[in-house]
C-alpha cells in the first residue's frame, strides 16, 4: 500500500469511514459515507432561476452552485478544477490524487498514490477524460497526465494499477528544462538560483483546451500547457510565460501507464506550436490557464513575480481573436525569434513595461462556465489528527470587465 494511501486510509478511518486495504467495487458515497473528514455540503446553494433573460441586465442566472467544497485530504494543495457542465460534476487535483465529487461537494471517487506533481486539469470535450499537468523533476519526466474519469467511482483507487489513468511524456519541456544554459556541462536540478533552464522553466503546470491562437472559436480545439518558470531575479532570459500547442487527435499511440519506477518516454518529439507572452517573471508560471469561451480570451493565473520593474500583476489574459507574430523573445542570451502573444489591452497597464492584467487570484483553480460565469478555488490548510490536512472549495463568479477585477463573487445566499 502506497505512503499517500496509508494517510488517506488513517484520515478516513479516523472520521468512521473504512476503505479496503486493496479496493474493490462499491458504490459512489452518499451523503451519509462522505468522509468526514471532507467537510462539504449535502444539498447545493444555486443561484435563483431567472424566468426571463430581460428580467436583469446582463446574462441571467445559470443553474450552478454558488459554493462547492472539494473535501479534505492528506495531500499538499488543490492545484485545480475542471466542471463536467453536462452530468453535474467536479473534479479536483490535489497535487498527489485527483477527486471526484457531484456538485453538492459528495465524493464519488478518488485516484491516488501519486508521488510526483499533478497541477492543472481540464475537461476534454471530445473524450469525456481529464487531462492534467503530472511531473516527476527529479527523473526529468513530465506528462500529460489522461484519467477516465467515467471510470473513477470508488475512493482509493490506485494510478498505477486501477487502469483509469494513462500518461503522455513531453520531450520539448525536457529540453528546456535540462538545458545547460551556462555551458559549464553541469545541470544544476530544480533549483531557480541558477542560469540553466531555458526560460527559466521549471516544467509544467497550466493547461486547458481551446482554438488555436487567433482561430475562430469554433475551430479543432487544442490541448495548451503552459510552463512552470522559476522566480529569479538576477536574470532577463525568464520574462514570459510559455505556452506550448499540441493536436492530440493522434495521441492513443503514445498513452502508456503510468510507472513511477520506471518512467516511460513515449510522445510526440516535437510540439504543433511554442509561444511566449511577455508579461515579466512571475512565481513558478501559469498555475491555471483557461480558454474562456465568453470573451474568446486566454486567462493566465499565476503566483505573481518579484521583480521590481514589473507590475507583478496575478492574473493575465491573452487576446485569443489577435494572431501570433513572429518577433524577437526578448532578453535571451543570444538573438532568438518566436511567436508572440499579445495581452488584451484592458484592465491596469503599466505603461514603463506595456504589460496589461488584473488583480484576481485564481492561481488554485479557474474554470469556466459559459455566459459569464466562473468558478475560481480557494485552498488552505486545515488541522488534522497526526498531519496538517489540505481543503479545497470553489465560489461562483460573474464576469464584469471592470478594472482592477473583473469579477464579481454571485451572493452565497447559503455559505456558512
Amino acid at each position: 500500500m502506497s505512503q499517500a494511501r496509508l494517510l488517506l486510509v488513517a484520515a478516513l478511518a479516523a472520521a468512521g469511514l473504512a476503505v479496503a486495504a486493496t479496493p474493490t467495487a462499491q458504490a459512489a458515497p452518499t451523503t451519509t459515507t462522505t468522509p468526514a473528514a471532507a467537510t462539504v455540503p449535502t444539498t447545493p446553494r444555486t443561484t435563483l432561476e431567472q424566468e426571463t433573460p430581460s428580467a436583469i441586465d446582463g446574462p441571467y442566472p445559470p443553474r450552478w452552485p454558488e459554493y462547492v467544497n472539494g473535501g479534505t485530504w492528506p495531500t499538499s494543495h488543490v492545484q485545480g478544477v475542471a466542471v463536467d457542465h453536462e452530468n453535474g460534476l467536479a473534479y479536483w487535483s490535489f497535487t498527489q490524487m485527483l477527486v471526484k465529487t457531484d456538485l453538492a461537494g459528495n465524493v464519488i471517487g478518488t485516484v491516488e498514490g501519486i508521488t510526483g506533481h499533478l497541477g492543472d486539469i481540464d475537461l476534454n470535450p471530445e473524450d469525456g477524460r481529464v487531462y492534467g499537468s503530472l511531473e516527476y523533476k527529479a527523473e526529468e519526466a513530465f506528462y500529460i497526465a489522461i484519467i477516465d474519469v467515467a471510470a473513477v467511482d470508488r475512493i482509493g483507487m490506485d494510478a498505477e494499477t486501477d487502469g483509469v489513468l494513462t500518461t503522455v511524456h513531453l520531450a520539448e519541456v525536457v529540453e528546456d528544462f535540462t538545458a545547460d544554459m551556462n555551458g559549464d556541462g553541469v545541470f544544476d536540478g530544480d533549483t531557480g538560483d541558477t542560469p540553466d533552464h531555458r526560460y527559466g522553466c521549471s516544467g509544467i503546470d497550466g493547461v486547458s483546451f481551446g482554438p488555436s491562437f487567433g482561430a475562430r472559436p469554433e475551430s479543432r480545439q487544442k490541448l495548451m500547457v503552459a510552463y512552470g518558470v522559476y522566480a529569479n531575479t538576477e536574470r532577463t532570459d525568464n520574462d514570459h510565460q510559455v505556452i506550448l500547442e499540441y493536436d492530440i487527435r493522434n495521441w492513443q499511440r503514445y498513452e502508456r501507464p503510468l510507472s513511477e519506477a520506471d518512467p516511460h518516454r513515449s510522445g510526440p518529439r516535437r510540439v504543433d506550436d511554442k509561444y511566449f507572452v511577455h508579461t515579466g517573471n512571475t512565481t513558478y508560471g501559469v498555475q491555471n490557464l483557461e480558454y474562456d469561451a465568453h470573451t474568446g480570451n486566454w486567462m493566465l493565473a499565476v503566483y505573481p513575480g518579484t521583480k521590481a520593474e514589473f507590475p507583478n500583476y496575478p492574473l493575465f489574459m491573452v487576446d485569443g481573436a489577435e494572431r501570433p507574430t513572429r518577433g524577437e523573445i526578448v532578453g535571451q542570451p543570444e538573438y532568438e525569434r518566436g511567436q508572440l502573444l499579445s495581452l488584451l489591452p484592458e484592465g491596469q497597464h503599466d505603461a514603463a513595461t506595456d504589460t496589461w492584467g488584473w488583480e484576481f487570484d485564481a492561481s488554485y483553480g479557474l474554470e469556466s462556465l459559459g455566459d459569464g460565469y466562473y468558478y475560481a478555488a480557494e485552498g488552505r490548510s486545515v488541522p488534522g489528527e497526526d498531519r496538517p490536512l489540505q481543503e479545497g472549495e470553489i465560489h461562483l463568479y460573474q464576469w464584469t470587465g471592470r478594472s482592477p477585477t473583473p469579477f464579481d463573487r454571485v451572493a452565497e445566499t447559503g455559505a456558512p
